[in-house]
């Protein structure tokens, strides 16, 4: 479903990426760890089209995002994007019915207003909050509301940037279950920025471990507990003493 291929990006002199290849199937969950600033969010915009690479390929469902045809990819996407993302002057039912009030599969308001409770509904949000403001809602709260968006229009491949950032541990450990449970039951192919290891252990089939510009690591969730990389084994006990630098 997903391939990238010696996918380079660089910034002036700041060379992120340095030959990233990845290769996800139908209907799995990747998720793509590495310590901060390793080039996470680079591959994910690559991904959605937002930058273009210096060298290499990405193929969604063998559709280039920077080709002619990106539409045709992006109209079978969900975002979860790091901080929501909501629109504060739309009610919830709104945000989540965005695509169908805004783009070219426009529907009726009342057609539309039925998915987003539905979808609401689904990530255990009552019918009785579509018409609150995001404002009004708590951090949690305002993430199923932007999960429930993401799944709206029924996508094939759903992207899951740090779902999980400022919320409790209890109230991550609810969107991170609504994640996987949601990846299961619609059968979409799904990639996860994170850094939270219990994000990882929750949502993932497949982790890839990102450093240096390159991917160190890829195996089965099953798998990382016992494999002797030792970026990967750093990087899940912590310790500040490995090949992964930390500022000192």
């Amino acid at each position: 479903m997903i391939e990238v291929s010696d996918l380079h990006k660089s910034f002036d002199q700041n060379n992120v990426l340095k030959g990233v290849n990845l290769k996800i199937s139908d209907g799995k969950s990747m998720v793509i760890i590495g310590a901060s600033g390793q080039g996470k969010s680079v591959i994910l915009k690559c991904l959605l089209g937002l930058i273009k690479p210096d060298k290499g390929l990405v193929l969604l469902n063998g559709i280039d995002p920077n080709s002619k045809e990106k539409n045709i990819a992006l109209a079978k996407i969900g975002m979860l994007f790091q901080g929501g993302a909501l629109f504060d002057s739309l009610p919830v039912w709104q945000n989540v019915a965005f695509r169908y009030l805004n783009g070219k599969r426009k529907i009726s308001t009342s057609e539309a207003r039925k998915i987003a409770i539905d979808k609401l509904n689904r990530v255990g949000l009552k019918d009785s909050f579509a018409d609150s403001f995001p404002s009004e809602l708590s951090g949690g709260m305002q993430k199923r509301v932007a999960l429930a968006r993401a799944i709206a229009t029924e996508p094939e491949i759903i992207f899951f940037d740090e779902p999980t950032t400022g919320l409790d541990p209890i109230m991550a450990q609810v969107i991170n279950k609504l994640i996987r449970e949601l990846v299961v039951e619609m059968g979409v192919t799904a990639v996860t920025i994170t850094h939270d290891m219990q994000s990882v252990r929750s949502i993932a089939d497949e982790v890839a471990l990102l450093h240096a510009g390159t991917i160190q690591w890829t195996g089965p969730l099953k798998n990382i507990d016992k494999s002797k990389n030792k970026y990967l084994n750093q990087f899940i006990s912590g310790s500040g003493k490995g090949p992964i630098e930390t500022l000192r």
